[in-house]
């Protein structure tokens, strides 16, 4: 069986021309959703098509996709509490099934852009070429033994898709709260014909799955929606004009963290809590922490670099007790933390298998020992942080004036780490800007020197975004 997690989409460069500029992100406790009525057209051919990259892994169920007209007479994907997927359409019971969790893989690499290809033609007489699904270029319908649940529909049914009767939604549920926690982009459907997983994407030279553009038909119903307008998200640029509602959705909801710039977020499978903290992780994986226990929580990036020059913001959006920096990690067995966290004289004991640097909200450093250095920030006030892996370096910037650099071998020059942005809080919200997307909206957009990442202030000379594009190029 081919591994569909070695050949998840991390934003692997290619010489491929073709390049998403715009995402748009979804979180599950803002309801929202891109809605459309369906108008009657080819229930039993069509193909959706299209990339999501996850931001919230845990018990939850999400929809991605719902074609509702009521409960038990729909079509959905969703993703369940064991990162698994289901496809399912529903007619008076269950007429198509493919459930994943038997051989293959689940969906919960954070970090990763999955590409899905769902193509239906029941028209076909044999069974298994009137429906296929497609993981990263790869036909999984055609691996025994990958779904747990594999029910093809019969002959010439009809099924929810291009149904008048029903509503689709983008996002969330029809019928309940059920979100999508996440980013998409490149989403197509074509109406009225059965596509394959090429006409949307290719391998690279890496063996990695990239998108290409899609210049066939449309059909009459089919639509495109590449995000790329940010006062209409909603927007068809099939040129069909089928366009989709915003529900909760504004412009600060769109980014830049595409499947072919791949940009850090925080890992929400390798954060954690200590004591009475329960912290959290929201908005597209940049916002954690607020909460009124008495732990501690902490949280890591999800790209760890080796080399390079990188910058990224936090924003303080509380005060109380906050430590920011980078932590190393060991590449040999993959160890963050092995115990939970320990609050020793205000500062952090992780028991980690390196050192960190870190600024704590008392204006001092920890740098192997704590140095005290001028408090500058409160409330509202953005740190930056430039780490230079080229020099064994990280400095602090306040407002974007430079307040501290820290030189330190132990983290740096250690055989076979690599180094992760990081963050410890107790009880206090921060909001991260990796330069893919933020919750905060810049008050004057800067890039790096690539033209990439939108931050409050402009990242110093030769220091770049944490973005595959920048990666590929720098050696991170």
């Amino acid at each position: 069986m081919e591994t569909l997690q070695r050949t998840a989409n991390r934003g692997s460069i290619s010489t491929a021309t073709y390049e998403i500029g715009n995402s748009i992100n979804f979180e599950s406790g803002n309801t929202e959703s891109l809605t459309k009525s369906q108008t009657a057209s080819n229930r039993k051919t069509w193909t959706l098509s299209w990339w999501f990259k996850r931001t919230k892994i845990d018990t939850d169920l999400q929809y991605l996709f719902h074609a509702n007209v009521s409960s038990g007479n729909e079509f959905y994907l969703v993703i369940n509490g064991t990162s698994d997927f289901r496809i399912d359409d529903y007619a008076s019971g269950a007429q198509i099934r493919f459930h994943s969790g038997g051989s293959g893989e689940s969906f919960r690499d954070p970090a990763a852009w999955y590409h899905v290809v769902i193509a239906c033609d029941t028209t076909q007489s044999t069974e298994a070429n009137r429906f296929k699904v497609y993981i990263n270029g790869v036909d999984v319908t055609a691996i025994s033994g990958y779904f747990s649940t594999a029910q093809y529909p019969s002959e010439d049914y009809e099924t929810h898709i291009n149904d008048s009767s029903s509503t689709l939604s983008i996002g969330k549920s029809i019928s309940a709260s059920t979100n999508f926690c996440g980013y998409i982009c490149e989403f197509n459907f074509i109406d009225g014909l059965m596509k394959e997983a090429s006409d949307f994407g290719e391998t690279n030279s890496n063996g990695i799955w990239i998108p290409k553009e899609y210049t066939g038909s449309y059909g009459n119903e089919g639509y495109f929606l590449n995000f790329a307008d940010g006062g209409d998200l909603g927007d068809d640029e099939s040129g069909n004009g089928k366009d989709f509602t915003e529900n909760n959705i504004t412009a600060a909801d769109q980014a830049t963290d595409t499947c072919t710039n791949n940009f850090c977020t925080l890992n929400s499978l390798v954060n954690f809590k200590y004591g009475t903290n329960s912290s959290g992780m929201t908005d597209g994986a940049t916002v954690f922490g607020d909460d009124t226990g008495g732990g501690i929580g902490g949280a890591f990036g999800t790209f760890g670099v080796t080399a390079g020059k990188w910058y990224w913001e936090v924003k303080l959006t509380q005060q109380v007790a906050h430590y920011i920096g980078v932590s190393a990690v060991d590449d040999g067995d993959n160890v963050l933390v092995t115990s939970d966290p320990q609050d020793v004289n205000s500062t952090f004991n992780f028991n980690i298998s390196a050192a960190r640097i870190e600024y704590h909200e008392n204006g001092s450093k920890v740098n192997g020992s704590t140095d005290a250095f001028s408090d500058f920030h409160t409330v509202g006030d953005i740190i930056g942080i430039a780490l230079n892996m080229d020099d064994n370096q990280i400095s602090i910037y306040g407002n974007g004036t430079l307040q501290v650099g820290v030189a330190n071998t132990s983290i740096f020059d250690a055989a076979n780490k690599m180094v992760v942005p990081f963050h410890g809080t107790i009880n206090d919200e921060c909001q991260y800007n990796f330069g893919g997307y933020s919750v905060w909206t810049p008050s004057s957009v800067q890039n790096d020197e690539n033209g990439y990442g939108t931050f409050e202030y402009a990242p110093p000379s030769g220091y770049y975004a944490l973005c595959t594009q920048n990666l590929a190029l720098y050696g991170g």
